[in-house]
């Protein structure tokens, strides 16, 4: 018997259930896909919380989740390096973003200094993370604290009593099905991956009037970004778009014209209209079954996914395991 059960083995999942697995619950976490076939593994999965409203709670998350990356960054976890970035910026002049007190070495450039084109940059050192290494990290972290990973795909989240008497939701895009959430959205992204030409800064364009552009190097390649297409489910690369891609990281970063293509990757960010749903669900499962809800976080499930698993640990605190 488990105390938990946490269905969904992404990142939000899986660091979810470190969490109850060092506040002594047993936990059993429940993926229909392996590692390799989550939405997490196809992730650019830099510290960043795109497209997301900042307000206190999440600003609570995102600053946890920097300083958790921070502190396995140092203790030399597998995939995750603290890299420089530079935000360039084209639009009016404006104040630090909602974020920016999350970050240790945020600052502004003098706009004197910046690219002809660009009215002003940023630059910040945030966490960035290899994914297959670190899910991989994850897993095994969760094995060697004693929880369970079982294989069972479920049709809905009633199928999990008699599991646990507590179930975490941190299924993503499955929500909209199993929790009849229709604020649940897929958000398309497309990447290109080349090689490293000896890149370590990270590069964002947000602004760029070809479209989003960021450079974001890892160990042994580049991701090169992207796109951002709300609504849109087809996980097929499209090759206009990969090369468009390349062209406008290349103008960014004239040393890419160096790099090898490698691969190109779609991937569906898990949206939500209304922000990531992190709560306890007032109706219960049947039989009576706790149910609470991590799900939602979009393009920034990494950036948000310490400090929403602590958040769920909290909502837990009052029970016994």
């Amino acid at each position: 018997m488990f105390d938990v059960v946490v269905v969904g083995a992404g990142v939000v999942g899986l660091t979810c259930a470190v969490r109850l697995l060092e506040g002594g619950a047993r936990v059993a976490v429940l993926t229909a896909d392996a590692l390799s076939r989550t939405v997490s593994w196809v992730a650019a999965a830099v510290w960043y919380p795109t497209h997301t409203e900042g307000d206190s709670r999440v600003l609570a998350w995102a600053r946890r989740t920097y300083e958790e990356l921070a502190h396995q960054a140092a203790r030399g976890v597998p995939g995750i390096v603290m890299r420089p970035t530079r935000m360039l910026l084209r639009g009016p002049s404006r104040q630090a973003p909602w974020w920016a007190e999350a970050v240790r070495d945020f600052r502004s450039v003098n706009p004197a200094d910046v690219p002809e084109g660009i009215t002003g940059e940023w630059r910040f050192t945030v966490p960035t993370v290899e994914m297959d290494p670190y899910l991989h990290w994850l897993h095994q972290r969760v094995e060697d604290a004693g929880g369970v990973v079982l294989h069972r795909r479920l049709h809905r989240l009633a199928d999990v009593v008699g599991v646990a008497p507590v179930a975490v939701n941190a299924t993503g895009l499955a929500a909209r099905g199993l929790v009849s959430d229709a604020d649940v959205y897929p958000a398309r992204g497309q990447l290109v991956l080349v090689s490293n030409p000896g890149l370590f800064t990270s590069v964002r364009d947000e602004e760029n009037p070809g479209g989003l552009t960021y450079v974001h190097p890892r160990s042994r390649d580049v991701v090169l970004g992207g796109t951002f297409e709300p609504g849109e489910s087809g996980t097929r690369s499209e090759a206009r778009t990969g090369q468009a891609i390349l062209e406008r990281c290349r103008a960014l970063v004239p040393r890419l014209k160096e790099a090898r293509v490698i691969t190109e990757l779609v991937g569906l960010r898990p949206s939500r209209r209304g922000g990531a749903r992190v709560e306890v669900d007032p109706a219960r499962l049947p039989g009576g079954a706790l149910l609470i809800h991590n799900y939602g976080h979009g393009g920034a499930g990494v950036t948000l996914s310490w400090g929403c698993a602590d958040e769920v640990a909290a909502l837990l605190r009052p029970c016994s395991y």
